[in-house]
């Protein structure tokens, strides 16, 4: 049995009518994801090893896809170029505070794992204003990348 809809003039089988709206609603929802720019999680727990080299990294990022969403999660020792006062221990002239301003500035989000503050003893007013705050840094980088389609770079 053939079935043949007529709509308005227009005749279509069903099975075309589904696959045009299904290729239709792939094209919206791919303009729509372009349209947002990337989303990218940049996922750092050791500072002395990451935060010089995953500051630079966003920097550069940002530089040739400014359009690209990028959040900074971070725990256990990766939380401590986030600290007030913090700089590069290989370079002291790297002030983090300023270099974290300035990406703030460009809409890049710094999240501090609560579980580390706890488990290290650390207070929210030792970090730098710019730092932000969620209850677990490996769930926060784990839905990211599963429930909002965020890519992962560990630098």
């Amino acid at each position: 049995m053939h079935v043949v809809l007529h709509i308005q003039g227009f005749k279509m089988d069903p099975r075309s009518l589904i696959k045009n709206f299904l290729v239709c609603t792939f094209l919206v929802a791919c303009s729509v994801a372009q349209a947002a720019g990337d989303k990218v999680v940049y996922h750092i727990d050791n500072a002395s090893l990451q935060a010089t080299k995953g500051l630079r990294n966003i920097r550069n990022h940002l530089d040739e896809a400014p359009d690209t969403q990028i959040i900074v999660v971070t725990h256990a020792d990766g939380v401590d170029f986030l600290l007030e006062g913090a700089k590069d221990k290989a370079n002291p002239n790297i002030d983090y505070a300023a270099l974290v301003s300035a990406l703030k500035a460009r809409q890049v989000r710094f999240e501090v794992c609560e579980i580390t503050l706890k488990n290290r003893g650390l207070k929210k007013e030792q970090f730098i204003l710019d730092a932000d705050f969620t209850p677990s840094g490996v769930v926060r980088v784990g839905r990211l990348q599963v429930r909002e389609g965020y890519g992962y770079i560990k630098p």
